[in-house]
């Protein structure tokens, strides 16, 4: 598929809530904040719309309605005739549908796959709708504060990754000769979300995903940063007073895997940033 590039200035339609096909067969997958969000509109606890509208911990939507035409599934908050019953709440993947979003020298960057947007094949209404630049199009979607939370768990991902590194690097593992820690880094960023979030274990899962944040009025970069202080203190709580190799070699994994859980959640390239970590360990004495 031909991989497009935008700018501010290009121009695209406005995508349609209620009966396009951004609501059959595809991938969402969620950050914390998302989460949060779109269990707020379903008048349920985070863990709640987790457990019963997500997979694998709460980082994808669950896809398991009626199918369209194309024998697509619909998505499991998609309403026959209605459309999207969390639609206030919706995540940054929809708003933006079609583009996607990637961040390059920290600025983002908008792309489209293909020579013509689906929602003019499969959305009707789109042809009646005017054209927008996409920053309009993203402005009309109020997709900024969605956004920020992508961007502030971008960094949150990091922050946990480094304390993987820590326990690798700073502790005398990579020192002794380990080289089991890397090649478990290698397998996770290859391995299935399913099996990863059972790797990590429920009680981390719950912490990254649903943590335990009372007021559920803040923004978005203020509830990261409570987040990523909740997250530093668990790991602190763990992992404070370990002293064997194999305990930090475990320790370690674990903070990886979690970083890497957060990644796919992020819709990162899990492998790449896996492959990154190691060669970046590698560089600083890690062996493999």
């Amino acid at each position: 598929m031909q991989r497009t590039k935008l700018s501010a200035q290009s121009i695209l339609p406005l995508t349609c809530s209620r009966s396009g096909t951004c609501c059959f067969g595809k991938a969402v997958m969620l950050n914390p904040w998302e989460l949060l969000c779109l269990s707020k509109q379903k008048k349920i606890t985070p863990k709640e719309f987790r457990n019963q509208y997500c997979e694998f911990g709460g980082i994808r939507l669950r896809f398991n309605g009626n199918p369209d035409k194309k024998g697509q599934l619909a998505c499991s908050q998609y309403i026959e005739n209605m459309g999207c019953s969390v639609h206030l709440g919706r995540p940054l993947a929809c708003r933006l549908y079609p583009l996607g979003r990637y961040i390059q020298f920290n600025k983002a960057n908008y792309m489209y796959q293909g020579d013509k947007f689906p929602c003019l094949n499969d959305c009707s209404e789109v042809l009646e709708l005017p054209k927008l630049s996409v920053g309009e199009y993203i402005k009309g979607q109020e997709a900024v504060q969605f956004e920020k939370a992508q961007d502030e768990y971008l960094i949150i991902m990091q922050n946990i990754a480094d304390i993987g590194f820590e326990l690798l690097l700073d502790s005398g593992l990579a020192a002794s000769g380990d080289t089991k820690t890397l090649a478990v880094w290698r397998k996770m960023g290859n391995e299935l979300p399913n099996l990863l979030a059972e790797r990590i274990g429920q009680d981390w899962i719950d912490c990254l995903m649903t943590p335990e944040i009372s007021d559920e009025t803040l923004g978005p970069i203020t509830f990261a940063q409570k987040h990523n202080d909740l997250l530093l203190l668990k790991a602190q709580e763990e992992f404070g007073n370990i002293q064997t190799l194999q305990e930090l070699h475990k320790a370690s994994v674990l903070m990886i895997g979690v970083a890497l859980h957060l990644s796919r959640g992020l819709g990162a390239d899990t492998k790449g940033i896996s492959e990154h970590w190691i060669e970046t360990a590698k560089n600083h004495g890690a062996k493999e």
